[in-house]
């Protein structure tokens, strides 16, 4: 399926268009929907100035910093110590390089975040099973001596290896979460963890071809005649003014490039920019990439040159010489010489891809004959159980057309080239655990955790494991259940008692996962104590943004920092932790020593809590990833063995020699199509037949803004589905239908549209589970993760969110 658009109007057109429409809605009655600006009596929003002057009011500045890669600026007027309303950055001229960060819909309603009625309020103990989500108030002396004498007893019996500080994402500032692995590793310190939720696959794959990771700057696309984006949506998951997307838009005003996208959704991102969508089947983007690779490679249309200078594994003559003339490199592969005899045709990949042969033919073409053209992929199509394969094989694209290295290129990594601040953190010592694993096996860990070994499950620093997880730390996470594979697994694992034996929950809400807290800890927000907040994937412009606490503390709410001083004081160690510092001075000693020693033309720290918010243009302009390589790469080789670009490798095959994988999973050293397990080929498919695929959604940040009302009503939770599938189960749009697997069952309503492929439905990710654990665990809150494995990538250990096999009917 492919759709192709004429352009009437140029994008700048559009999207004034649009702002100013959009501008018109709130006028009429919308303003004041997301808490960002006051209104009169009459409902005028920004009206009432002379009613409210006699209002003693203060602006504080913060930010919303979830975990959506950007962190945008946010301006608090308080009154009577309580937040009134919020509105965004008004610093800058809005040009290129100090443009304004201004928050989306999520951030801009963070005062009915702060606000909630539902706010955990006071430290409770766990009274029924856990999952149940039974508490009884407790004092915080109670709180502290349970915490401490647990950890102290734990250490005691099972040794620091059985701690676990678990992956989470709720708060990102450097001088908050940080303290808790201080405190840690002052005490002999934990099972570590590598890897993420998010990005896994791809960061651990990507160094098998290119030594590392890295993208070209967002902005560059100004240099491009085509962009093609394999499952990159960032108009909806980074669509602030703070993040990348700002940049990779401003970028196409300037070029007019062309752009394709390839996914199975028809997304916002391909409705607004994109001249051309290509629907493809869910897990099969390396087959497309193959025959497009068949194409360029037949008709002679690839970057010789390129491939002869800077690769190894290529053809037979630019193979390890031990490989020489076993059929072993790339174009034996695409061509059927290899080992599986199968020339990589299109027809071959539109079997596969659901994209029909003539459009892979032109895709190619116009791929190898645009320059320069930029390639980028999301990271969906790597969060899969073929990811560590899919995102090497997108990556070939440039490779094969030598758009590596150079301005309107790019690696094919994914959208988020960007310019870094200087990094600062709390100082921890290093962790004296050396075990690791995947930050997604940690259920595993709890209920085998000894039989986990470095060959079949990721084990790193020892050939297994030598006792399971006892005792969790989760500090602003949802990952105990609500974010992590298969929840009905997950709730049979914790709630055996026997197992991990003592949980401690930070969180704002009684997540999903707080459920599963044995103590749990009303926090403070982000905004609620003194910070400094650095971007991430924020383009060609870094910045800070500092704030002070909005407001004085709420009912029993405390700090992390707070509570965890009082039980290091428990356990003895109250001066080596705290070193006499309170929050304010521990982020007074960060920023000196660590941010302004990186950046020497930053503000002082006291001119930085009064300016608020730092921006610094990248002195490269346009950010070229392995510039330096391709201008001279015997000068600067890359971090591979070879130092080039290893399409063929033998280091990735050395490392798993002796791995264990499970049955379906397979580690190629090309970057090539493999198919998946519970992909749309499984034998599984003959009971459920659709492809179930998660997408990240701008009414949440993962979990986080999933219980405001507005953002719900606004973004409503939907199972997307293609009216040729829906007319097959005699399902109409609106319908609630069951989605079900072997794990589990969700209630959701559907939205039919020819907005998804056939054969595909897709579900956003992050919705708050709403199931009776004690009953029939039926999911009434549209959360994917009832319906999703827990069986790791093959590679990484990584969430394979994206695939899974379901059936529909109307409930």
């Amino acid at each position: 399926m492919t759709i192709t658009k004429e352009h009437s109007l140029s994008r700048r057109t559009f999207m004034k268009g649009s702002a100013l429409a959009g501008l018109g809605a709130a006028a009429v009655g919308t303003a004041g929907l997301f808490g960002c600006a006051p209104a009169t009596d009459s409902g005028a929003a920004g009206g009432g100035l002379a009613d409210t002057a006699a209002v003693e009011e203060k602006v504080c500045w913060g930010h919303c910093s979830v975990n959506c890669e950007t962190r945008c600026a946010l301006r608090f007027h308080v009154v009577d110590d309580e937040v009134k309303w919020v509105e965004t950055d008004n610093t800058g001229n809005d040009e290129y390089g100090d443009h304004q960060l201004r928050a989306c819909q999520r951030g801009r309603t963070i005062r009915r975040w702060l606000n909630h009625p539902d706010r955990l309020n006071v430290p409770m103990k766990r009274v029924g099973k856990r999952g149940e989500g039974k508490f009884e108030e407790i004092s915080w002396d109670e709180a502290i001596e349970t915490i401490a004498s647990e950890y102290r007893r734990i250490l005691d019996a099972y040794g620091p290896e059985s701690v676990y500080v678990q992956y989470a994402s709720g708060v990102n500032a450097g001088n908050i979460g940080g303290f808790l692995n201080r405190l840690v590793n002052m005490n002999g310190g934990c099972l570590g963890r590598y890897g993420s939720y998010s990005s896994a696959q791809i960061s651990q794959a990507l160094p098998f071809l290119y030594g590392g990771r890295a993208a070209n700057g967002n902005s560059d696309v100004a240099n491009s005649k085509l962009v093609v984006l394999f499952g990159d949506n960032s108009c909806e998951t980074k669509m602030s003014g703070a993040g990348p997307t700002y940049h990779y838009m401003q970028g196409l005003e300037k070029s007019g490039a062309k752009v394709i996208v390839v996914d199975p959704r028809y997304t916002d991102t391909a409705a607004v920019h994109a001249d051309q969508w290509i629907a493809i089947r869910p897990g099969t983007d390396a087959a497309l990439v193959d025959a497009c690779a068949y194409v360029m490679i037949t008709e002679d249309l690839v970057d010789h040159d390129f491939l002869s200078t800077y690769c190894i594994g290529y053809d037979d003559a630019t193979m390890p010489e031990e490989l020489r003339g076993t059929g072993a490199s790339y174009v034996d592969y695409i061509t059927g010489k290899g080992a599986d005899a199968t020339p990589k045709t299109p027809e071959w990949a539109a079997a596969i891809t659901l994209v029909p042969a003539a459009t892979i033919e032109a895709l190619a073409r116009e791929i190898a004959t645009a320059k320069p053209c930029a390639i980028y992929q999301g990271k969906g199509p790597q969060r899969r159980g073929n990811g560590e394969q899919t995102a090497r094989a997108i990556c070939m694209l440039a490779v094969l057309t030598g758009n590596v290295g150079i301005n309107g290129g790019n690696t094919g990594s994914d959208l988020d080239g960007y310019y870094m601040p200087a990094w600062f953190g709390v100082p921890a010592e290093d962790n004296p655990v050396e075990v690791s694993i995947a930050s997604f096996t940690w259920t595993d860990a709890v209920d085998h955790g000894e039989q986990m070994t470095a060959t079949r499950d990721g084990v790193r620093g020892a050939d297994k494991l030598s006792v399971p997880i006892k005792m969790i730390w989760n500090y602003a996470g949802n990952c105990m259940t609500n974010q992590h594979g298969d929840i009905n697994h997950a709730h049979e694992v914790l709630s055996d008692e026997s197992k991990c034996e003592f949980i401690v929950l930070w969180d704002t809400f009684m997540t999903d996962s707080a459920k599963y807290a044995d103590i749990l800890l009303p926090d403070l927000m982000a905004v609620e104590q003194p910070n400094i907040i650095q971007s991430e994937y924020a383009g060609n412009m870094a910045y800070y943004i500092a704030g002070d606490a909005i407001t004085s503390p709420k009912f029993e709410r405390r700090t992390l920092y707070s509570v965890l001083t009082d039980v290091a004081d428990k356990l003895g160690q109250k001066e080596a932790f705290t070193e006499g510092l309170d929050e304010m001075g521990w982020l007074r000693r960060i920023y000196e020593e660590q941010a302004l020693p990186g950046d020497p033309g930053a503000p002082t720290f006291d001119e930085m809590m009064e300016q608020h918010i730092y921006k610094k243009q990248c002195p490269e302009g346009e950010h070229v990833a392995f510039k330096d390589f391709r201008d001279d790469p015997e000068a600067n080789p890359l971090e591979t063995p070879s130092g080039k670009i290893e399409i063929y490798s033998q280091a990735l095959m050395d490392t798993v020699a002796d791995w264990e994988l499970a049955e379906g999973d397979l580690i190629h050293p090309l970057p090539v199509y493999c198919p998946e397990a519970e992909g749309y080929a499984d034998p599984l498919a003959e009971k459920y037949p659709l492809q179930l695929t998660g997408f990240h959604f701008k009414g949440r940040t993962h979990s986080s803004y999933g219980c405001i009302e507005v953002l719900k009503a606004a973004n409503p939770q939907e199972l997307w589905m293609n009216p040729l599938d829906a007319e097959e189960r005699s399902i109409v749009d609106g319908d609630t239908v069951r989605v079900t697997n072997d794990r589990g069952t969700v209630e959701i309503v559907v939205k039919v549209t020819p907005r998804i492929i056939p054969g595909t439905v897709a579900m956003g990710q992050g919705a708050w589970h709403d199931a009776d654990m004690s009953g029939d665990k039926v999911d009434r809150g549209g959360c994917i993760n009832t319906l999703t494995s827990h069986r790791p990538s093959p590679y990484a250990k990584a969430n394979p969110q994206h695939t899974n096999l379901v059936e529909v009917a109307r409930a």
